[in-house]
């Protein structure tokens, strides 16, 4: 019977960074899972080669419930993002094994396809209005049918969510920027750009809008019902979801749809959003909850309340996570969207294969496993870099939500 053999873990930044576990079984299966944690890298890096690694050696990879039940609970301290991104690691590269063993890509395993396709959104930006509106412009013509918009507030100095280059990357400094923010300016200024998007560009396809944590639940509620004339796809992360009777108060206001879940590890920690029904689009991603034994648990809860998925899909998902988390969208029932920012070049040399986009969505592999696999020779050229998310400081330079 085959066993795990080793569990190593690289760490390396091909244009941003990204921790990989590869498991390899005595049969020489290898299977690879993402073990990043945007800047917290090293934390995670350490926890599985120290604490994890050692345990999985001589286990049997096919039980992957049992692994991730015996690396859940035989903790003792559960949950916590550097824990859940551990396991997230583990259990991803032990269905990529399963995949491989069983000669078919892992979408195939979770049931097959409920879609053809992926419906994917990306990030358009800018420093002013004309500027958001050529990138939007940009994005339609390159195919995708779904839009997030973002401009930097005039007059306040900040750049949350505007790309500076190719790629939306707002882990971009050794340190972390400090970045100011007025939220009243805000509140004034993203309906108007929001407006200005579906003026130019009409209603033909999903616009998106990014709020990061930033506001109180009323101020949630006015910038909900403001722009439920622009019909947003949703706003998301509105208000901290550590408050969760928040998200009712949001409710009372706004028939804008609220998605949720990007910093959020484990189906307890969406539980009373998904049951009371007051979240529509939960954003949890493979990385972070557990891997894809525990996401699609968490995608079947929410399924029995209508709510759907749209998981997180930023630059600090390795292409192993994305291609993981399009393998999940494709076969479950309640899929909604799943966030594209692509990769930086340079990653593509260290993770050859994984998904590919056509006519606005992503499609799996159909390679066995996940369909991604990593390249040590290639990763040595991009040795790590530390970087950081901005914080965000409001005018009187207290700390605020980011």
């Amino acid at each position: 019977m085959s066993k795990i053999e080793h569990a190593e873990v690289f760490v390396a930044s091909p244009g941003r960074t990204f921790v990989t576990l590869r498991i390899t079984t005595t049969d020489g299966v290898t299977g690879l899972g993402d073990a990043t944690l945007n800047g917290r890298e090293l934390a995670v890096a350490a926890y599985l080669r120290d604490h994890v690694a050692p345990l999985l050696i001589g286990k049997d990879p096919a039980r992957i419930e049992d692994i991730w039940q015996y690396l859940y609970k035989g903790a003792y301290w559960r949950r916590g993002p550097v824990t859940m991104t551990a396991v997230s690691a583990v259990d991803t590269a032990l269905w990529d094994i399963k995949g491989k063993t069983a000669g078919l890509p892992v979408y195939q395993l979770l049931g097959g396809r409920s879609r053809d396709g992926v419906l994917v959104y990306s990030h358009a930006s800018g420093t002013d209005v004309p500027a958001l509106l050529d990138d939007v412009e940009r994005f339609l013509e390159l195919g995708y049918k779904a839009v997030r918009a973002q401009a930097a507030v005039p007059d306040v100095g900040g750049t949350y969510g505007v790309r500076k280059g190719r790629l939306y990357e707002p882990a971009a400094t050794a340190l972390p920027q400090e970045q100011p923010w007025d939220t009243e300016a805000y509140l004034r200024f993203a309906p108007t750009y929001l407006e200005a998007v579906r003026e130019r560009f009409g209603f033909g396809f999903h616009l998106l809008h990014d709020v990061h944590h930033r506001l109180t639940p009323m101020e949630a509620a006015r910038f909900g019902k403001r722009v439920e004339d622009v019909g947003l796809m949703w706003m998301e992360d509105p208000t901290p979801a550590e408050n969760q009777e928040a998200f009712r108060l949001i409710r009372q206001h706004t028939t804008t749809p609220v998605a949720v879940g990007e910093v959020l590890t484990s189906i307890w920690d969406v539980q009373q959003l998904i049951t009371e029904q007051l979240i529509d689009y939960v954003r949890t991603t493979v990385v972070h909850a557990g891997g894809i034994t525990h996401l699609r648990r968490i995608f079947d809860l929410a399924a029995l309340y209508q709510v759907r998925t749209g998981s997180h899909g930023a630059t600090d998902l390795s292409p192993v996570s994305l291609s993981a988390n399009v393998h999940l969208d494709l076969a479950v029932p309640n899929f909604g969207i799943q966030e594209y920012m692509g990769h930086p070049e340079e990653a593509a040399e260290v993770f050859p294969g994984g998904v590919t986009f056509s006519d606005g969505m992503l499609h799996p592999s159909e390679e066995p496993g996940l369909g991604v696999e990593y390249d040590e020779t290639a990763a040595a050229r991009f040795p790590y870099e530390q970087r950081y998310l901005p914080v965000a400081r409001r005018l009187d330079g207290s700390v605020h939500d980011w």
